[in-house]
């Protein structure tokens, strides 16, 4: 290259915003940039700091934790229409925390309305006899139901109480984490399974429901109008108690 060519190079490449030049090899490989840490969007920041400070309760067992449950539905919740419509009192459940089999019925009648507690009434007698007719005590299971207050003149929940309240539900499975649970009738079996099939057709067979083996069957109220369906209810519950002992 000539003097003339290679100054108009020179200044070219100073117009570049080139200082120097080097005859070093290694000046004329290019260095792979090095990785930047990623910037966090401000969306992702709130949630990681956010996250950072959340407090996770850790209870010392499940009955510590249902207790922090009912405490969180609170004596005068008011979270869906029933509290306008006569309802006297939240029934939550009762038995042992960490029972092997749970039962979960509809909702509370007249009887659990004024008491507090599920399954007092004609029907729920119905049910101790068939807790007791396979070698278990009340205090030896849970029982729950669907939604904790009662629908007026006891109709059926309405779909937006249940989706109001079944959370609730939820939490009391996965704290209790029992082996079996008994859905008592029609409706118990829908709102848990998701389904319209009626309790004719679901009965007689097992689903798998959050860890746990649920077992459709009909509700002691029917039974106590039907009495002949006592034999399918007995069925069912032979199959709960085969499944809690192993066999």
């Amino acid at each position: 290259m000539d003097p003339r060519q290679l100054s108009e190079h020179l200044k070219f490449a100073a117009e570049l915003g080139v200082a120097g030049v080097s005859r070093d090899p290694a000046w004329r490989e290019r260095a792979e940039p090095a990785p930047s840490e990623p910037t966090a969007t401000p969306a992702v920041a709130a949630e990681i700091s956010t996250a950072a400070t959340e407090i996770v309760p850790v209870f010392t067992s499940a009955a510590a934790a249902l207790t922090a449950i009912k405490t969180e539905i609170g004596p005068e919740c008011s979270r869906c229409k029933l509290h306008t419509l006569g309802r006297k009192q939240v029934v939550f459940g009762v038995g042992n925390p960490e029972a092997d089999l749970m039962f979960v019925g509809e909702a509370p009648g007249a009887d659990e309305d004024i008491q507090g507690i599920p399954f007092v009434g004609r029907a729920g007698q119905l049910l101790t006899k068939i807790i007791e007719a396979i070698g278990l005590s009340r205090d030896q299971v849970y029982i729950a139901n669907v939604i904790k207050c009662r629908p007026p003149q006891n109709r059926n929940p309405e779909q937006d109480e249940v989706e109001t309240c079944e959370p609730f539900l939820f939490q009391q499975i996965d704290v209790i984490k029992p082996k079996v649970i008994v859905a008592l009738g029609t409706f118990a079996a829908r709102a848990l399974l998701r389904t319209l099939d009626p309790i004719s057709r679901l009965r007689g067979r097992t689903f798998e429901y959050r860890g746990a083996t649920l077992i459709p069957t009909f509700h002691p109220a029917y039974l106590l109008r039907n009495p002949g369906s006592k034999r399918e209810v007995w069925e069912d519950m032979k199959l709960a108690k085969k499944i809690l002992e192993g066999s």
